[in-house]
């Protein structure tokens, strides 16, 4: 095991990450997509497009107890200062170290996006009373024909205190959607940076093929 990381030490990140990771990280990217900018919230495809959110995140984070050692939390460890170092690094055109799973400022940012994924997930989960979507789409078609039990009982729960706990779970859901987008665009940014500045793409072992360094 000792010898194993050493080597990636030495060579980098995977030339071609496992499938588990590669599944899981474009299935989040898509879905973050399409939720935040096309589906409408609370509608059947977007609460579809959550559950398998929530089961790809769970995913993930299992097997980053149980995959191989560059997809485990102990290869690429949260801290902020080693990545605030490795980032100033990389401005001012100083060598960055090979490290055997994501650099320090790419886990900084991978844990920011679980995290804040989490809480979407819950809020979500809250504001549709953990419905399935199959339960969500049978509720808009009762409403849809004429049958308003459904949308009665839920304004009945919620009641004015609950009226109010629901408007701010709504905003949380909301205010953390829009960081996503945000983290979204600052993870493709560090990307472009650094494969430039380490003359490496770091797009192509998350698709399907093999790290390239481009000559100088």
């Amino acid at each position: 095991m000792k010898t194993d990381m050493a080597s990636r030490a030495r060579t980098g990140p995977p030339d071609l990450w496992d499938p588990v990771v590669r599944i899981t990280h474009w299935g989040l990217a898509v879905i973050v997509i399409l939720n935040a900018l096309i589906t409408d919230g609370g509608s059947t495809l977007h609460v579809w497009l959550g559950w398998i959110g929530m089961a790809l995140l769970l995913l993930r984070l299992v097997w980053g107890l149980l995959g191989p050692v560059e997809a485990r939390f102990s290869a690429f460890p949260p801290g902020l200062r080693q990545a605030v170092s490795h980032l100033r690094a990389l401005a001012t055109g100083r060598r960055v170290g090979h490290y055997p799973s994501h650099n320090p400022a790419g886990a900084l940012m991978i844990y920011a996006f679980w995290a804040s994924l989490a809480v979407v997930t819950c809020t979500g989960l809250v504001l549709t009373g953990g419905a399935t979507p199959m339960q969500v789409a049978a509720d808009k078609a009762a409403v849809a024909s004429g049958d308003w039990s459904a949308l009665a009982r839920e304004e009945a729960d919620g009641g004015e205190d609950g009226g109010a706990f629901r408007k701010q779970v709504e905003e949380v859901h909301e205010l953390v959607a829009d960081l996503i987008l945000i983290l979204a665009v600052l993870h493709v940014a560090g990307v472009a940076v650094e494969s430039r500045a380490m003359r490496r793409n770091l797009v192509a072992p998350m698709l399907a093929g093999l790290r390239r360094s481009r000559g100088k």
